[in-house]
């Protein structure tokens, strides 16, 4: 079954700019996202810390569920089946997958594990069988590690992997082999892999966010922010 909605027009943009504002605002409610001193997978020493773990019970799980398919359903993308990479793609996917049921697209789901089981019906995939056009949903996009993995478990399936949901695109570089590259890794999957990537909010929308607010502990905040998109920011 497929996702199928309207684009829309400069309302529907209004809409998507309205939802990533509050989902920044939910983040920050929820202690997922932080500011502070964070380092990086690729080493860097980041202002803002998203760490989607925290999001931690069940009433912030079915929140989030609400802002992907919400996300989702706006973006028009069209998909037949949701894939939730392990480990944090799978509660994600699962909770995606039941909230788009609730609002009355039934779509089937599957993810995978880290270590094949060599009992039951035994291998790496669990749910429902890979086939027709795969949406792979994860937290963020970092290196686009999870991401590859992904998409070869399903293509090995005899599956198409279509597009990808994240919840926020830091936008910023890449690394290959300890190098910063010109491209984030959002945009190696759109541009190199040819993949649709939907994203609730970005680094724009957390700019913006902190633009709109006249707390001064913030507007320290954004100038760090700032000063990291000028040296890491793609795009």
């Amino acid at each position: 079954m497929a996702i199928d909605s309207d684009k829309g027009g400069a309302g529907a943009g209004g809409q998507e700019a309205q939802m990533a504002q509050q989902f920044v605002q939910f983040a920050l409610d929820s202690g997922v996202l932080r500011f502070g001193q964070f380092k990086t997978k690729a080493g860097r020493i980041s202002p803002y810390f998203f760490n989607a773990g925290l999001f931690d019970d069940g009433a912030k799980m079915a929140r989030l569920a609400e802002f992907y398919a919400g996300r989702l359903i706006d973006s028009g993308l069209e998909f037949d089946m949701i894939f939730g990479p392990a480990y944090k793609g799978i509660p994600l996917g699962a909770t995606v997958a039941a909230e788009l049921a609730r609002r009355g697209r039934n779509i089937p789901f599957a993810y995978n594990r880290k270590e094949a089981k060599d009992h039951g019906e035994g291998g790496t995939l669990v749910g429902a069988p890979l086939k027709g056009r795969v949406l792979i949903v994860d937290d963020v996009m970092s290196a686009g590690t999870a991401v590859r993995e992904s998409i070869a478990a399903i293509r090995a399936a005899g599956a198409t992997p279509h597009a990808v949901a994240i919840a926020l695109d830091r936008q910023e570089k890449a690394t290959e082999n300890g190098v910063d590259v010109d491209h984030s890794a959002v945009q190696y999957v759109r541009n190199q892999l040819g993949m649709q990537v939907v994203a609730i909010a970005t680094l724009d929308d957390l700019l913006q966010y902190l633009n709109s607010r006249a707390d001064n502990a913030l507007q320290e905040h954004k100038q760090a922010v700032l000063a990291y998109r000028a040296r890491y920011g793609a795009g």
